[in-house]
């Protein structure tokens, strides 16, 4: 079909069961091609230097009106009559986009860190989450010009909002991070934050263990959250038997009313962290060594350690284990999959417990708190804890008794020889 293409032609055109092409009768080369859907774009045919026919896709008739695309095709007739290769030029400039759009933090991120990242790192997604959600405003800067000045001035302004400055370490941490993999891969020359320092915050400020009158009232919160979960299924099952209706699982059958209980008492007396206890199968339980393995894979530190069951947390898995079934994960989610997340039932057990500013991970803490207080070396507790290095598992060093009051009650003995060299000297004049 011919016809000098323009605003009313384009406007009288209706799709067909094919897609058709309109040529235009003024400009050699200039067409528009419609297709099914309705969807219409402008072209412009040619030939090169090799007599080869080939085609310029210009736009789609939607971003484009037909003195526009009509330019566009004089411009490209023009260069083509130069003898210019239109066609290597449009890829040249795809390609260096491409390359410019890649050198982004979010270019850098969608095409090579984050793909990366994810693979390489248990955290990855939450790595990538971070640094999108803290650093938005350097999305579009290109890697070489992110710098000390504007990633010091978030840290101004994210201090000033209230968040807390080891949160802040953590983000610049994560984009740190980002930036080296990008000097390895030969994407920038120079680390463009290596000169920023951390913020200095206490790390050993936060040791919070529950007292002993607090792990009372928690273990009693966890004992009547059991019977009152207990009795609520008997009172479902008696109004079901009352209507002829298939019953639940009766709960005084198993050891546990739920997770939680069980869950609880193996923080409590491992130190596990929460995601090792909900990665845990029972294949890495041995409760005849009373012993867990928490795997490389699932640790934070990426090494396996081996940890061994007291008679309570040994017990705690065994009466488990028969409503677990021993198979799979120790405390299984949906779909046989592992927990991801127990926030509601322990929010409603503290509450319960009336004990206030504690977390799950502090039970963790209170684990190694108890240790020390027992006379239990730091360097015992870190293997337990899994700790890399002594420096995290210092933080528990004052809790140990008479740990620094043994130190300074030397100088005692130091100060006694001092005085018994005087007076002898005092004597000999």
């Amino acid at each position: 079909m011919k016809a000098r293409l323009s605003a009313r032609t384009i406007h009288v055109l209706s799709p067909r069961d094919k897609p058709f092409e309109v040529v235009d009768t003024d400009l050699k080369g200039f067409l528009l091609r419609v297709q099914p859907s309705g969807a219409m774009t402008y072209y412009y045919s040619y030939r090169n230097k090799q007599g080869k026919r080939l085609r310029y896709r210009i736009g789609n008739q939607d971003g484009l009106s037909p003195a526009q695309a009509r330019d566009a095709a004089l411009l490209l007739s023009a260069r083509v009559i130069a003898g210019e290769d239109i066609q290597a030029e449009k890829k040249r400039q795809r390609l260096a986009a491409r390359q410019a759009k890649s050198r982004t933090l979010a270019g850098f991120l969608d095409r090579k860190y984050g793909p990366w990242v994810r693979r390489q790192r248990k955290t990855g997604e939450a790595t990538i989450d971070r640094i999108l959600a803290n650093f938005e405003h350097l999305l579009e800067r290109p890697l070489s010009e992110i710098n000390v000045w504007v990633v010091e001035k978030w840290q101004s302004e994210s201090i000033k909002a209230g968040k807390a400055k080891s949160t802040v370490n953590r983000d610049v941490a994560a984009l740190k991070a980002c930036l080296s993999k990008a000097i390895e891969w030969e994407l920038l020359s120079a680390h463009p934050l290596a000169s920023l320092r951390p913020l200095r915050t206490d790390r050993r400020s936060r040791v919070r263990y529950l007292t002993r009158e607090e792990e009372r009232r928690l273990r009693d919160a966890l004992i009547h959250r059991e019977e009152d979960i207990r009795r609520k299924r008997e009172n479902a099952n008696q109004w079901r038997r009352q209507r002829q209706k298939p019953e639940l699982p009766n709960l005084s059958d198993y050891g546990y009313a739920d997770h939680l209980y069980p869950m609880a008492l193996l923080a409590l007396n491992t130190g596990l962290r929460r995601g090792e206890i909900f990665q845990l199968q029972w294949s890495d339980v041995d409760l005849l060594r009373k012993q867990i393995t928490v795997r490389g894979r699932t640790a934070k530190s990426g090494q396996t350690r081996h940890v061994p069951l007291n008679e309570e947390a040994r017990q705690a898995l065994q009466r488990w284990g028969h409503y677990a079934n021993n198979v799979g994960y120790v405390f299984p989610g949906k779909h046989s999959g592992p927990l991801t997340t127990i926030h509601s039932s322990w929010r409603s057990a503290l509450e319960l417990a009336k004990i206030s500013d504690f977390r799950w991970h502090d039970l963790r803490h209170h684990f190694a708190s108890r240790l020390v207080m027992e006379g239990v070396d730091l360097n015992t507790v870190r293997e337990l804890l899994g700790h890399s290095d002594l420096e995290m598992t210092l933080r528990y060093a004052h809790l140990s008794p008479g740990h620094m009051a043994d130190a300074v009650a030397r100088l005692d003995a130091c100060s006694d020889n001092i005085h018994d060299a005087e007076g002898a000297r005092a004597a000999v004049k």
